[in-house]
């Protein structure tokens, strides 16, 4: 490889597409590794090299392999290597487009996170799984009782409470196996609480030794989980040169299609990271319903409150939702950026 510079992999979990090309573009070899003679090919690169991978699954693992190196490591985003798959999809045509979507300059490549990033970011999927597996426990209990006309009041709260309760009261009417099957449903509702308490301490941990963690919860309806979302999610903040950036990343600003004189705006771009978005929106959605109800009880509101009671009278809630999350996203992004303490919050908000 002592002419070769640019190296694009197809990365997999067991066979590894690999093309090495010159400066130019020009293919001087192909190889199709398996695990150990792709770590041992990992080992010949040198600091000459420019390694191209897609950002997908152990692709922040293996680009930080290649930086052990000397190599620079570009990681391109999947959606954008895609139009360059010519013919058939195949591990190899999967290469030769990472070669091709490398020559264009305008893609930028996605940072590349560090270990402990990609833990937080793992934190926060399996707190996500343990919720989704909480509300279809409680769906599944909630429709088996209503299947013998035990209908159970709106809410979580005091679930566990509620469903022994209408299964005393209604004992004499239930088939033997309705009760054994909601006691499983309880204890498996327990064990998953328990869960969901251990992991949200450990987010509060993290939110209070975090120094840019702590920093974020200054910021208006950002908490301990969105505050180390964005820490684990965002790799390097000074990449967004403008809010608007870091808004438009999120997918929280407009889309827009539009030709010639004619410019045509539609509904967000939902892009980026639909977490954060989430996130984002719920915060906002609190902002909004605490800065109704201080209206009503004729208390003093925030520049912010005020801003987000004016886009909800003139374009209704939802809108005034996503407004206020997008105003969120340009604050968090000052905060962080500029590395500020609550002066800015408060000049911002």
């Amino acid at each position: 490889m002592q002419h070769a510079t640019t190296v694009a992999i197809d990365l997999a979990k067991d066979v590894f597409e690999v093309i090495i090309a010159d400066g130019h573009g020009h293919v001087l070899e192909r190889r199709r590794l398996s695990r150990r003679p792709f770590e041992r090919f990992i080992d010949t690169l040198t600091p000459t090299h420019v390694v191209v991978l897609e950002a997908c699954s152990t692709a922040h693992y293996w680009g930080r392999r290649c930086q052990t190196r000397g190599a620079t490591v570009r990681l391109l985003p999947a959606q954008y290597v895609r139009p360059y798959v010519r013919r058939n999809k195949t591990d190899r045509t999967d290469a030769e487009a990472l070669l091709e979507a490398n020559r264009c300059g305008a893609l930028q490549p996605v940072p590349i996170k560090t270990p402990e990033q990609q833990a937080i970011q793992g934190l926060h999927r399996v707190r996500t799984q343990w919720l989704r597996t909480r509300t279809a426990r409680i769906n599944v209990m909630r429709g088996l009782l209503r299947e013998h006309g035990i209908a159970l009041p709106v809410g979580t709260g005091r679930m566990a409470s509620r469903v022994v309760a209408a299964l005393e009261q209604h004992a004499s009417e239930l088939p033997a196996l309705v009760p054994q099957l909601a006691q499983w449903l309880l204890a498996d509702l327990h064990r998953i609480d328990e869960q969901l308490r251990v992991i949200n301490q450990q987010v509060a941990r993290l939110a209070r030794t975090h120094p840019v963690a702590v920093r974020l919860q200054q910021v208006p309806a950002v908490g301990p989980v969105t505050a180390t979302a964005l820490v684990g999610t965002v790799t390097h903040i000074h990449r967004f040169a403008r809010g608007r950036q870091f808004a438009s990343w999120m997918g929280l600003t407009p889309r827009e299609m539009s030709s010639g004189h004619r410019r045509e705006l539609g509904g967000i771009s939902k892009r980026g990271d639909r977490y954060l978005r989430t996130l984002l929106c719920h915060g906002a959605r609190a902002l909004l319903r605490a800065a109704q109800v201080r209206q009503q009880r004729l208390r003093s509101l925030t520049p912010l409150q005020q801003w987000g009671l004016q886009v909800l009278h003139r374009r209704g809630h939802n809108r005034a939702v996503v407004a206020l999350a997008n105003k969120l996203a340009r604050i968090i992004w000052a905060v962080w950026r500029q590395e500020s303490d609550g002066a800015l919050v408060e000049a911002v908000s």
